[in-house]
């Protein structure tokens, strides 16, 4: 798992001393996003461990899927934005809770200019515990419909098992997550950085499917590839074809340059369950 990024004293703070592997959240290389794909949000929220921050992805005018270690154990409502670009430089532009012991409200998120919704987390999550079971998957749902951005297209049923060299196919990964680079004093080693805060998206080159995961290799200086995902990528999508087929779930250094892990949405157990929601 890569653990999501916690906000704290209104700065955004990379997690640190990762066990692999770790909640996934950054990108490391990648490209800024722009417009390229408008439905990619950034979430924020509370828990009883703080604030924090993942991504997620519009796939009804309604509906966000994410990550469930992004919506399990969320207090109040959850803080909606699609810009683009959050903040080049500290400080957090991200709002305090009232009451931080329960969360955001509605009201709050509305008067500062965020659309707010519910969290929901799949019921067959393991929290990691369960390889077989992952289901690292949860949904947000908006208490008022987005408009102007078209949701995602969701990959069918079983899109990525149908891939027979995964090492020679191309998915795209798009989330807020923070940036690797040098450090700018100390050990001058790739650090993931908090600023700027903004969408990106890489792409990367298969390593193997499961039946519950996709993996990737994330790292810029594959020949194949153009960066991977890091800290605050939780929850954002994995693309294929032009579709999203999964969510960032975790990562397995914490300098975000090796394997990428991905849950998988176009198998029943998670396909099933989003439909639930869609069908509202």
């Amino acid at each position: 798992m890569r653990a999501r990024l916690p906000i704290l004293a209104g700065a955004i703070l990379a997690g640190l001393g990762l066990v692999a592997p770790a909640p996934a959240t950054a990108s490391t290389g990648g490209t800024a996003d722009g417009d390229t794909h408008p439905n990619v949000a950034m979430i924020a929220f509370y828990d009883a461990d703080g604030r924090f921050r993942c991504s997620a992805t519009l796939i009804s005018p309604t509906v966000l899927v994410t990550a469930a270690h992004c919506t399990d154990g969320t207090l109040g409502q959850t803080l909606v934005t699609f810009d683009s670009v959050i903040a080049e430089a500290p400080p957090s532009p991200l709002p305090v809770a009232a009451d931080v012991t329960a969360g955001y409200t509605k009201a709050e998120l509305e008067a500062k200019g965020y659309l707010s919704g519910t969290a929901y987390t799949h019921p067959e999550y393991s929290d990691f515990t369960d390889l077989d079971n992952w289901n690292d998957v949860g949904v947000i749902v908006l208490d008022e419909p987005v408009e102007g951005i078209a949701p995602a297209p969701v990959a069918a049923l079983g899109a990525a098992s149908a891939i027979k060299q995964p090492r020679k196919t191309i998915f795209t990964a798009v989330g807020y997550g923070t940036e690797v680079r040098q450090a700018e004093s100390g050990p001058q080693k790739p650090t993931p950085m908090s600023y700027p805060l903004l969408r990106r998206y890489v792409e990367m080159p298969g390593q193997k499917i499961t039946p519950q995961i996709i993996q990737t290799n994330g790292n810029e200086n594959d020949p194949f590839g153009t960066g991977g995902t890091c800290f605050g990528d939780s929850g954002g999508s994995l693309w294929l074809n032009g579709k999203v087929v999964a969510v960032t779930s975790y990562g397995y250094t914490d300098n975000c340059r090796y394997i990428d892990g991905y849950q998988r949405i176009d198998i029943p157990v998670v396909a099933d369950w989003l439909a639930g929601f869609l069908a509202d």
